[in-house]
């Protein structure tokens, strides 16, 4: 930060102590009269400005519950009482903003006021693909705008791309060259065209009513479906489109055109990342590209989907990992050859099929637990948190499950509860991976594509274990687990600790103060 001394100074209009006027290269021009109060207390930039150039810090705020910093090694921006302030000394420094500006309107120095960040948008682009903008020039006329019977005005398809970049528009006479809608003379048409963000900025909104000719919007549509449930677009696309969308959409709802009570265009968003090599964004200046078409040649494209996914949260960027995407393909692998095992034994069931009736044996009881277990967990993942790394992760133990029953599958103890573990796998994999899910599940017998089938729910009551695993400590070190029914008491869950052997004899020439019960999970107990 660089600055000048001017040698002038302005009075502080309340305290009348002089203050030198500095000209600085970080204050923005634009932004208000351009003149700003520089407060190193309390703003880094100016603690910055005064420390290089050796100019008064004076404390200001007090923090709450400590005292001012000495030496202050930067501002000071959270809460805090304010001090070193005359009338206003002891208010909460948010409190004393309120006391000064009314005070400064009082003494008839100064009101307040809202500073607003809009700035005009140039939306004019020269080039050939973009929406025309429907305007002309008349030497009669001036300005004129384009007659709405003859909207749109539509871009001309028998042009050629030049090969300067530069837009054909502007040399096309069939294009440019039209009558006023005035005065019917000559007149030349407007030959940009539209900043594409201009038509992304209310697209949604038509897609309500794509098919209405008679006009851009059908008002019922726009009530009936706005605001759009969920956005999602990478971070450079959601700062600038979702800003414009904004803007767009609170000005057509002050025009009348959407409904009043349309605040906002979106209700969610959801930033998502990027796919990273060797920790920076891919770029073909960098030759660090990944090429998508030689992934998929090689891997497939339900691998490639998979690896993306599995890699990180959705807003999170990732770094793009041959061996990940090796994982990925051998987990993929790993569920054909299960499925390709078991296939003679697999019924042509539905997800989630199996009836607690059906799970008599304790191992067929586990996997239908599982399968649920899991069916929320996807579905909550998927459809509310987004994390589609944990929804594949809570998959992949399904799998591991089924795995473990694989030499049972066609036994009728477990063939009902494999049977339906199976097609609840391949139903939940069916957004990740969708063709080997399709495959899969037409190979069953299934006469309707997996698409097409409703997700699955699970059922709260097999979620319910009939025992529990409780782990047992003395005096917070691990001792002993035990198992014990799942609704059991807490007074005869104490008296089967208490009889546990390797507790007992843990216990021996100690007394017990207390025990900590965590339901369904530990049993601390506290000895002298």
């Amino acid at each position: 930060k660089e600055g000048i001394a001017t040698g002038a100074y302005v009075l502080n209009p309340l305290s009348k102590k002089r203050v030198p006027i500095w000209l600085g290269n970080f204050v923005v021009a634009g932004y208000g009269t351009g003149a700003v109060m520089g407060v190193p207390y309390a703003d880094q930039r100016d603690f910055d400005f005064a420390k290089k150039y050796a100019l008064p810090i004076i404390p200001i705020i007090k923090p709450n519950g400590s005292e001012v910093p000495d030496p202050q090694t930067e501002a000071y921006t959270d809460q805090g009482i304010m001090i070193n302030s005359g009338q206003f000394d002891g208010l909460p420094n948010e409190e004393a903003k309120k006391a000064i500006t009314h005070e400064l309107e009082l003494q008839n120095l100064g009101h307040p006021t809202v500073q607003f960040r809009l700035r005009d948008w140039n939306i004019s682009r020269q080039r050939y693909w973009g929406a025309p903008i429907p305007v002309m020039y008349c030497e009669k006329c001036g300005l004129v705008p384009e007659d709405e019977a003859n909207l749109p005005v539509v871009l001309p398809l028998d042009l050629k791309v030049r090969a300067d970049g530069q837009s054909p528009l502007a040399n096309a006479e069939s294009f440019y060259k039209c009558t006023c809608p005035k005065c019917g003379g000559e007149a030349r048409r407007e030959t940009d065209t539209m900043d594409t963000f201009v038509e992304s900025s209310w697209y949604f909104a038509r897609y309500t009513s794509a098919r209405k000719t008679d006009a851009a919007f059908d008002p019922e549509a726009l009530a009936y479906w706005l605001p759009v449930d969920q956005y999602i677009g990478g971070v450079e696309h959601a700062i600038l489109h979702l800003l414009y969308a904004r803007f767009f959409t609170k000005a057509l709802r002050d025009l009348g055109i959407y409904p009043k009570d349309l605040a906002e265009p979106f209700s969610r968003l959801l930033t998502q990342g990027m796919v990273l090599k060797d920790g920076s964004k891919m770029s073909k200046s960098k030759g660090n590209i990944v090429n998508p078409a030689e992934m998929i040649e090689r891997y497939g494209a339900d691998t490639v989907r998979l690896f993306c996914l599995f890699a990180a949260p959705p807003e999170r960027d990732f770094d793009w990992s041959d061996s990940g995407i090796d994982g990925a393909f051998r987990f993929l692998n790993r569920v054909y050859r299960l499925f390709v095992e078991t296939r003679e034994n697999l019924l042509p069931v539905n997800a989630a099929s199996a009836s607690a009736d059906d799970a008599s044996d304790p191992k067929a009881q586990d996997l239908r637990r599982k399968e649920h277990a899991t069916i929320k967990k996807v579905s909550d993942d998927l459809c509310d948190k987004f994390q589609f790394n944990t929804a594949i992760a809570a998959i992949m133990e399904l799998f591991n499950a089924m795995y473990l029953c694989r030499e049972e599958s066609g036994k009728p103890h477990m063939q009902k509860e494999f049977s339906s573990a199976m097609a609840t796998a391949l139903t939940l994999l069916a957004p990740i991976t969708p063709h080997l899910a399709e495959d899969l599940w037409a190979d069953l017998g299934h006469n309707t594509p997996l698409y097409q089938e409703k997700w699955p729910t699970f059922a709260e009551a097999a979620l319910k274990q009939e025992t529990v695993t409780i782990a047992v400590q003395v005096n917070g070190k691990l001792r002993s687990t035990i198992q014990v029914p799942q609704d059991l008491p807490e007074e005869e869950l104490k008296a089967c600790v208490l009889k546990e052997p390797n507790i007992v004899r843990h216990l021996t020439n100690l007394t017990v103060k207390k025990m900590i019960i965590v339901p369904a999970k530990l049993v601390n107990i506290v000895a002298k």
